[in-house]
Parts: C-alpha cells; structure tokens; sequence
C-alpha cells in the first residue's frame, strides 16, 4: 500500500481514472456492437445511420485517453470498410 502524501493521491486519482475510463469503454464497446449487429444482419441503412455517432464515441474516447489514437483509426476503418461491404455500390 502506497505510504507516501503523493502516492496516496495518486492512487486516488488511479481509481477515479479507472472507474471514467471503464464508463468510456463500455459505452464505446456498446456502440459497435450496436453497429456489427446491423452489419451481421446486413442492414446497411441502419448502419450507415449508426456509423456518424460511433465514429464519434470513438473520437471521444481517443480524446480522454481511454483508448490509442491509432486503435480508434483502426476501429473506424474496419466499421466503415464492412459498412461498405454491405450490398456495394455499382461501380462506374
């Protein structure tokens, strides 16, 4: 157990983290399974719908630091990439 003025802060301050963190992950997670469902049942209109408010969950959550800047640019560009897979559109 942490002994000095710092580290007890610090650990106070790790479990405030932890608990907005674990809030920012579950909501991101909720969304794109929300989104890999209407994927899954190839409802491109429902997903197309979904994809502008995860995309922004996920922003969100690079912003505050709960996930990688990178993990978020991967995420968004499977979502959107399947979203596309859906019924493509014809070519020119």
């Amino acid at each position: 157990m942490a002994q000095h003025k710092s580290a007890i802060r610090q650990q106070r301050r790790s479990l405030r983290r932890n608990l907005i963190n674990r809030k920012n992950k579950s909501i991101l997670r909720t969304h794109i399974k929300a989104i890999r469902t209407a994927i899954t049942n190839k409802n491109r209109e429902e997903a197309e719908k979904l994809l502008p408010q995860t995309f922004s969950n996920i922003d969100k959550s690079v912003k505050k630091g709960t996930i990688h800047r990178r993990t978020g640019d991967r995420y968004k560009s499977r979502l959107s990439r399947q979203v596309e897979m859906i019924n493509p559109s014809p070519s020119k």
